[in-house]
């Protein structure tokens, strides 16, 4: 079954075309990578998936559920953890959770904020404000905050941005766990983080989605060593 299934999307903006008819399928439980230079239309495309906004043509499907007639539906099974660390500052980490755990309506909120601090490792840092956190607790916080509504499906935009090589490390073991249990977007610009996170990567450029598959399939296919080297010889055409 795909969780997520696009046919033709589009996106237009008065005379430019943000995103040129894609066609994309992502499986349950996939851990899949989207990766673009700026402008390229990753983020539109986002915007769209997550029904922010409504494409010009084409269709989404989610969960077999059209996003501009179920839009509703659809928002109660996915959730996104924005670029921009999205806690309040001035609350601790348990308040923070707390109200979050309120606004979602969680039934059985002390077993699932439970179940997020042990995932995370919070409990050193559960009383403490939001804002006298390191960026690597506050991108922790974040992360547990938008899988407090158990989603099946999970947008993480550039979820490392700015953070140094442990924490990075540290969140990447956080969201291994993660995968097969729900179905994961991932937005970044580190290739290696897409390279050893993610069961397939789809490259755009353009508006276009121009390439998908695995790290390994895409390294072969243009006869490069790294998925860096792959990603920029998809781009370019070669001409770098």
């Amino acid at each position: 079954m795909y969780s997520i299934e696009t046919k033709k999307l589009t996106k237009k903006f008065k005379d430019k075309t943000a995103v040129n008819g894609i066609n994309l399928q992502i499986n349950e439980g996939e851990l899949f990578a989207l990766l673009g230079t700026n402008g390229a239309g990753k983020t539109t495309t986002i915007k769209m998936l997550t029904g922010l906004i409504m494409p010009t043509s084409g269709e989404i499907l989610i969960n077999n559920m059209n996003i501009q007639k179920d839009t509703i539906k659809i928002k109660n099974i996915l959730n996104i953890s924005p670029q921009e660390t999205a806690i309040a500052p001035n609350l601790s980490v348990k308040e923070n959770l707390e109200f979050m755990a309120g606004v979602y309506q969680i039934k059985d909120k002390k077993n699932k904020i439970s179940e997020l601090v042990e995932l995370f490792k919070l409990d050193e840092v559960l009383d403490k404000k939001a804002k006298t956190l390191s960026g690597g607790w506050q991108r922790k916080v974040s992360i547990a905050i938008s899988l407090i509504n158990d989603p099946k499906i999970l947008f993480l935009d550039e979820p490392t941005l700015g953070l140094d090589v442990i924490a990075r490390k540290e969140l990447w073991n956080v969201i291994n766990k993660l995968k097969g249990k729900i179905t994961i977007i991932l937005t970044t610009h580190y290739m290696e983080e897409a390279e050893q996170l993610s069961d397939r990567i789809g490259i755009m450029s353009n508006g276009n989605l121009v390439d998908i598959g695995t790290s390994n399939e895409l390294i072969k296919k243009t006869n490069t060593k790294s998925i860096e080297d792959a990603f920029v010889k998809i781009v370019t055409g070669g001409n770098l």
